[in-house]
């Protein structure tokens, strides 16, 4: 019992040191009231995985931001698809692409666009790990040091993943017939 007691102090007391960092994920990625509650249960509940696999050490600072980050990546995730299917049949929104494929403005265009699209992510999907992880998150619009951070990566390797991903998807959508 007392361990289990000195282990919720110590995950309050980190939950409190990175309490700017859990309000920062709460702006950055406009999470409600209600989210940002759930965003710090869901990092107790990982920290208190982290110390349970530690023999109760306290998880480094390190672990504990991309702990955050990831929860709070998926509560935003959580958030779309909960929209996606919350949609009347007829209505569903074709699946979220952060890159621009095609012009917009007739239905033709759009359609072609959205062809495009799914031909590209298709093309992603077929990069070589950890190329594809690097690609997908650049695509999203995150940018090299923010792929570094989330995924735990040093900026130079970031960026060297993401670079050659990128020729990489270039040369597979030239050889489909999708050209810049």
């Amino acid at each position: 019992m007392a361990d289990a007691r000195a282990g919720s102090q110590a995950i309050e007391a980190l939950v409190a040191r990175f309490a700017m960092l859990l309000g920062a994920l709460r702006a950055r990625y406009r999470l409600t009231a209600a989210e940002a509650d759930e965003l710090v249960q869901d990092v107790r509940i990982r920290l208190w995985h982290a110390m349970e696999s530690r023999s109760g050490d306290e998880p480094s600072a390190a672990y504990v931001q991309q702990a955050a980050t990831s929860a709070a990546l998926d509560l935003v995730r959580r958030r779309q698809r909960a929209r996606t299917q919350s949609m009347p049949e007829g209505d569903a929104a074709p699946r979220r692409t952060p890159i621009a494929v095609g012009r917009v403005g007739t239905p033709e265009l759009d359609l072609e666009g959205g062809e495009r699209a799914a031909l590209v992510w298709r093309e992603v999907e077929r990069l070589a790990p950890p190329r594809d992880v690097a690609v997908r998150l650049y695509l999203a619009g995150y940018d090299r040091f923010e792929v570094a951070r989330i995924v735990g990566w040093t900026e130079a390797k970031a960026r060297n993943l993401i670079y050659r991903g990128l020729a990489d998807l270039r040369a597979r959508l030239e050889r489909i017939g999708i050209h810049q």
